[in-house]
């Protein structure tokens, strides 16, 4: 995600930011449907939100292919860490999975904001496909808050830190 000051990011760096998050997504899904298996109510829409998960990430391995962009060097870090802190929320409860969601989603949905409004007309494939995956971010961010995200223990803090880890993991992916 760029800040003031920052040089409007190469399309080769969104692509290889967003094909690096919607890898972490699906490892974050994956770990919580390694711990909560089908034993809960939300655990079908954590499936749903996944298989979402799965077609951003197949469109953005095919763009990785037909563009020869260099994927992140961080893939083998995000393939634990994202599976980890899904595992970690779900041990927590549901609600925690949800919040954990719902604080990605959040940082995902500004991060697909600022890339559609830094590529303007220059590339428009890219962009509509980031404005449809960013509609189904949010999509998740209001299913995670409608099933208690908000509710869990400690919400205030872990949405923090999940939030900021997000915008540092984005921020390192861009350029590594």
């Amino acid at each position: 995600m760029s800040l003031p000051g920052d040089a409007i990011p190469s399309t080769d760096a969104m692509i290889r930011v967003d094909h690096a998050g919607e890898y972490g997504a699906a490892r974050i899904y994956a770990g919580q449907l390694a711990v909560m298996g089908d034993r809960h109510p939300v655990a079908s829409e954590i499936a749903r939100m996944a298989a979402q998960e799965e077609r951003h990430l197949k469109a953005f391995d095919r763009l990785i292919v037909e563009r020869r962009v260099r994927p992140t060097l961080l893939h083998p870090l995000w393939h634990v860490a994202g599976f980890a802190l899904g595992a970690a929320t779900a041990l927590l409860g549901p609600k925690a999975a949800m919040a954990c969601t719902a604080a990605v989603e959040t940082e995902i949905d500004a991060h697909y904001a600022a890339q559609r409004a830094a590529l303007g007309a220059r590339d428009p494939a890219l962009s509509a496909m980031i404005a449809d995956f960013q509609a189904d971010e949010v999509e998740h961010r209001e299913t995670a808050l409608a099933h208690g995200a908000a509710q869990a223990p400690g919400y205030p803090l872990m949405s923090a830190v999940i939030r900021a880890g997000c915008r540092l993991a984005i921020r390192v992916s861009e350029k590594v």
